[in-house]
C-alpha cells in the first residue's frame, strides 16, 4: 500500500539513521584503510605553519575578552568570537551561545585529538549566564565533554538545542533541559534562565545542512546534524535572523532556507578547514562556496568562523583570510562583507 503522506518519514530518515537533503551526497562511510593512509599523509594536519608561526599567529589574532561587556544583558545584537565555531550571541535580553569548545584539545575529553593552537580567550567557568546553548552535531570540535562539562560544573543551567538522536548523550551525564529538533523544527524561548519574561520574543529554528555524524567508531549518522537560526520578534516587518548554520558543505539547503524563512541579518559563515578538497567538499565548504552560501541566502553581513583555532585539515592558519579575500573580489564584493574578528573580540551587529 502506498505510504500515508500525512505520516510519511521525512526524505532524510533513515532505518538506521539520517541523511543529507541531497541524497546522492553519502559522507561517513569512510574506509578504515583510506583514513589511516589519509593520517599518516597529513591530510589532517596543516602541511605549514602560518607566516611568522603559531605564536605570532595567536598574538595577531587574539584580544583580551571583555568581561564587564559580556556581563551586561543586550537587547540589540552582540557577538563575541570564542574560536572555532564558539560564539556568544547576546540579543533579545538572552545569551545565547553556540559549539562550545574551549578546550586544549578537540577531541575525547578535551585532552586528545586536534590540538588548539590559539589559547581560549575565556574559562567555560568564567561566561555570563548561558540562557540558550545550541549544539550543531556531535563531532568534537563541537560538541566538547570538558567544555560541557565545566559548564555544569559552574552552575550554568542553559535550555539546550539538538539535533535528533543526541539529547541521549546528555541524559547519560544527567544534565536536564535538552530538548531534541528535527530540521524544521522551532521552539519559542520566552523567558532567561533567572526566569525573567523576555520583552521581545526569540524563536529557535531547526536548519538543514549538508554534513555528518559520529561520535564513535559505532555510531555513524545515527544522530542528526543541523544549523540553527535565531530570529528575535518572529513572524514580524522587525524580525531580525541570525544564522548558525554548523558544519556544512555547499547545497541547496540554503536556497531553501531563505526562500522559507527569509533573509539572514547576520551569519556565521564557515571558511575553514576545506582542504584536500577531495576528502572535503561535500562536508566543509572553502571560501568560494562560503561566499555563495551567503549570497543564497541573502545575508545582509556575515562573519568567518571554522578557521585558525584548531589543527584540523591541510590549510594553514592564515589560508583562509586570503581564500576568502580572493572570493569576495572574484564576485564583486567588498572585504568587509564578511568580518574576520579575533579570538574574544566583541562586535555590536545592526538592528
Amino acid at each position: 500500500m502506498p505510504t500515508d503522506p500525512l505520516h510519511a518519514k521525512p526524505a532524510h530518515h533513515r532505518t538506521a539513521g539520517f541523511a543529507n537533503s541531497d541524497p546522492a551526497v553519502v559522507i561517513g562511510n569512510f574506509p578504515w584503510y583510506d583514513m589511516l593512509w589519509r593520517s599518516l599523509r597529513g591530510d589532517f594536519r596543516p602541511l605549514a605553519p602560518p607566516q611568522g608561526g603559531y605564536a605570532a599567529f595567536a598574538k595577531q589574532w587574539s584580544v583580551p575578552v571583555d568581561t564587564a561587556r559580556l556581563a551586561q544583558r543586550q537587547m540589540a545584537p552582540v557577538v563575541t568570537w570564542l574560536g572555532h565555531v564558539s560564539m556568544l550571541l547576546q540579543v533579545g535580553g538572552l545569551n545565547v551561545l553556540t559549539d562550545p569548545t574551549l578546550a586544549d584539545c578537540a577531541g575525547p575529553y578535551g585532552r586528545f585529538g586536534a590540538p588548539r593552537r590559539v589559547p581560549a580567550p575565556v574559562r567555560a567557568d568564567r561566561l555570563p549566564p548561558i540562557d540558550v546553548l545550541l549544539i550543531s552535531h556531535n563531532h568534537y570540535d563541537h560538541l566538547c565533554d570538558a567544555t560541557i562539562a565545566a559548564l555544569v560544573a559552574s552552575g550554568q543551567k542553559p535550555k539546550i538545542f539538538v539535533p535528533l538522536g543526541l539529547k541521549a548523550w546528555f541524559d547519560a551525564r544527567a544534565i536536564p533541559n535538552v530538548t531534541e529538533l528535527d530540521w524544521w523544527d522551532h521552539a519559542d524561548v520566552t523567558h532567561d534562565t533567572d526566569g525573567k519574561a523576555l520583552a521581545q520574543p526569540v524563536r529557535i529554528h531547526c536548519t538543514p545542512a549538508q554534513h555528518w555524524s559520529r561520535r564513535t567508531p559505532f555510531d555513524t549518522n545515527a544522530s542528526l546534524w543541523c544549523g540553527y537560526l535565531v530570529e528575535r520578534n518572529p513572524g514580524t516587518k522587525d524580525a531580525w535572523r541570525f544564522l548558525f548554520p554548523g558544519d556544512t558543505g555547499y547545497s541547496a539547503d540554503f536556497k531553501a532556507l531563505r526562500a522559507r524563512l527569509g533573509a539572514v541579518d547576520f551569519l556565521a559563515l564557515p571558511i575553514g578547514a576545506y582542504l584536500p578538497r577531495d576528502f572535503m567538499k561535500p562536508m566543509h565548504v572553502n571560501p568560494a562556496d562560503a561566499v555563495q552560501l551567503m549570497l543564497d541566502l541573502e545575508a545582509k553581513q556575515a562573519m568567518g568562523v571554522h578557521w585558525g583555532t584548531f589543527q584540523l585539515t591541510q590549510e594553514a592558519f592564515d589560508q583562509p583570510p586570503r581564500d576568502l579575500a580572493a572570493a569576495l573580489q572574484a564576485r564583486g564584493l567588498p572585504p568587509d562583507k564578511v568580518w574576520l574578528l579575533r579570538h574574544g573580540e566583541t562586535r555590536a551587529l545592526a538592528k
